[in-house]
């Protein structure tokens, strides 16, 4: 459904894609994972043609993206950037159906399906209370889950999603990655820029990590989002530990506090407790 091929790009003399190539299948929650500066925003835009890369191929749903107009381009793909800042005070409702305009045409513009569509991706959400407030009064949390909704009511075969949980909440985290999975359950192939291991790791299908431009490691999140790897781009700071059977990635030196926090821990204060407990029933 994504396929780029050996993408490069540069800005000036400085390069900051060498080499990219990776594939995401249909129904794929692929995460895009990698350190400030190594090249996941850059990568995006060269993908969406928002800048023109020295080479490189990318497919998507079986097109040439290059051999695209704009127009077919807004048909494959919905694009979540990180930030947004309306020119207008467009409301709510009006942002989400903007997600519709692709597929708008001929004499009657926006039809009752197009406005259902745009309410049915505020209610996916449960943003649907936000629909008449203007959008540039929103708080920057909010914004982006409208904009998820607009990329939902786009209904494209492929959604590229620029760190979609940035400005949220834990609780609306967890409701934005349910929400893509459940979107990838459709069939739909999604490619989603994190800066967090373990929110690639709890519910990515595959991960693309990126380092300095180049592909560091590519595959199912419990082989590349592992201690080797993540050294290579953070050297030694993070420790891979399994909870319940689910990877979860640490900070070394908050393992190596617990550690020594345990080691210092008086071995009498169980038996306190117990003599304690006792001296209270009588016993």
């Amino acid at each position: 459904m994504l396929h780029v091929q050996d993408m490069h790009f540069r800005y000036g003399d400085f390069p900051v894609l060498s080499g990219v190539s990776f594939s995401v299948g249909k129904g794929e929650l692929c995460g895009l994972f990698g350190p400030n500066g190594s090249g996941k925003t850059t990568l995006f835009k060269c993908c969406l043609r928002f800048l023109r890369a020295e080479q490189g191929i990318v497919r998507m749903h079986g097109e040439d993206t290059s051999q695209c107009s704009i127009e077919r381009l807004a048909r494959l793909v919905a694009y979540v950037p990180q930030e947004h800042k309306p020119p207008f005070p467009y409301l709510v409702r009006e942002v989400v159906l903007m997600g519709r305009t692709p597929h708008l045409g001929g004499f009657f513009g926006v039809r009752r399906r197009d406005r259902e569509i745009a309410m049915d991706a505020l209610a996916t959400l449960e943003i649907s209370d936000l629909a008449d407030r203007p959008y540039s009064q929103l708080s920057g949390g909010q914004r982006q889950m409208v904009l998820m909704a607009r990329a939902i009511a786009q209904d494209t075969p492929v959604l590229f999603l620029d760190e979609p949980t940035s400005a949220l909440d834990f609780q609306n985290q967890m409701r934005i990655w349910e929400i893509m999975r459940d979107i990838a359950g459709e069939g739909k192939t999604i490619l989603a820029c994190s800066h967090d291991p373990n929110h690639v790791a709890w519910f990515c299908d595959r991960v693309v990590v990126v380092g300095e431009g180049v592909v560091v490691a590519e595959g199912h999140p419990e082989d590349a989002i592992s201690e080797v790897v993540l050294e290579e781009i953070y050297q030694n700071i993070c420790s891979v530990r399994t909870l319940d059977g689910v990877q979860m990635v640490m900070p070394r030196c908050v393992v190596e506090r617990n550690k020594k926090l345990k080691g210092d821990r008086p071995s009498h204060d169980v038996p306190l407790a117990r003599a304690w407990s006792g001296a209270e029933t009588g016993s």
